[in-house]
């Protein structure tokens, strides 16, 4: 493997170029080609961001044979297609969250992944934060005992717009895929597995999305996960770790903290503070690269298995409330 792994990027909103931001401050990472629907918006992004080759299609980006990995940025609905596209011309991927709409679409992702023999990640960043990736290692300490309650809201204060991708059905809209996502997300990897329990509750919308919920996961003896997710009111975004022997509060924001609070009976508070190298999506950028060139399919700090269950979760979430997504 050449001594810059070279990246394609899929779409260009605002997501992409904040990925394309944190690949600049890698020695070893090149954005070297981008891929959009309309030529100009190509032409553009190539433009601000350095790259040098624009194309007006994702398939001519699929079908770069200079391109080693490409990082999904488009919309929630695109990204099995999007995915499939990439990984069917033999290029590794690594694909924004949601991974999927559900975990049909995700099934058909990793099989044929695992058919082409190529590497595959969901883009959930917040896994390989430094402050995160220093909790996982306390946890595993046992420092703070056996975690019976994790407590996150994340809820953002969106200007309600029918059109907008957020409120629109038809682009997977809905805060359980937008923010909740990475509350299921961070108690899976707290917890090492699935909820075998789930109890919850959303207000549906006008437009037919999920404005904001509450969702209850209960574990195998007993730890819980108690969970918020909104586009209709702002919260306080921070995770909070209740254990048997201290605590740990993470944020804010958790989903890309620079500072925990660890609280062990009888010692004094210990505060981490680890600030980010560049904007952040950067680590996971590096997490790719890293398998990559361990000759790895996957990560194992977001394996393949456990983003299905994730998005299993959801479905399972989602049944609850009666609500089906447009492709579904």
């Amino acid at each position: 493997m050449r001594d810059k792994i070279r990246w394609g990027i899929l779409a260009t909103g605002i997501i992409a170029g904040k990925f394309a931001e944190g690949l600049s401050v890698l020695d070893d990472a090149e954005l070297f080609a981008v891929g959009s629907r309309k030529k100009k918006t190509a032409e553009d992004f190539a433009q601000k961001f350095g790259v040098q080759r624009a194309y007006p299609s994702y398939e001519e980006l699929a079908k770069d044979k200079d391109v080693d990995v490409i990082y999904i940025s488009s919309l929630h609905p695109f990204h099995m297609e999007n995915t499939i596209l990439c990984l069917g011309e033999g290029k590794a991927v690594l694909c924004e969250k949601p991974f999927a709409m559900n975990a049909q679409q995700t099934r058909k992702m990793i099989e044929l992944a695992g058919k082409q023999k190529v590497f595959l990640m969901e883009a959930m960043w917040t896994r390989f934060i430094p402050v995160v990736v220093k909790v996982r290692e306390i946890l595993k300490q046992g420092l703070i005992g056996q975690v019976r309650f994790l407590h996150i809201n994340f809820g953002c204060r969106m200007e309600w717009d029918p059109m907008h991708r957020l409120f629109n059905p038809e682009l997977g809209g809905g805060a359980l895929l937008d923010v909740g996502v990475y509350c299921v997300s961070f108690a899976s990897m707290v917890f090492g597995k699935a909820p075998s329990k789930i109890s919850s509750m959303a207000h549906i919308g006008s437009t037919g999305v999920d404005e904001h919920s509450v969702f209850i996961l209960g574990y195998d003896k007993g730890p819980m996960a108690v969970l918020t997710s909104a586009l209709s009111t702002n919260t306080v975004k921070e995770a909070v770790l209740s254990g048997t022997k201290g605590a740990i509060r993470i944020g804010e924001p958790f989903f890309y903290p620079t500072r925990a609070v660890i609280s062990i009976e009888g010692q004094d508070e210990q505060v981490i503070e680890i600030p980010l190298e560049g904007n952040g999506y950067n680590y996971e950028a590096q997490e790719v690269m890293d398998c990559m060139r361990a000759g790895k399919l996957e990560s194992d700090t977001m394996p393949l298995n456990e983003t299905l269950e994730i998005i299993e979760t959801m479905d399972k979430i989602r049944a609850q409330w009666n609500l089906k997504y447009t492709v579904e």
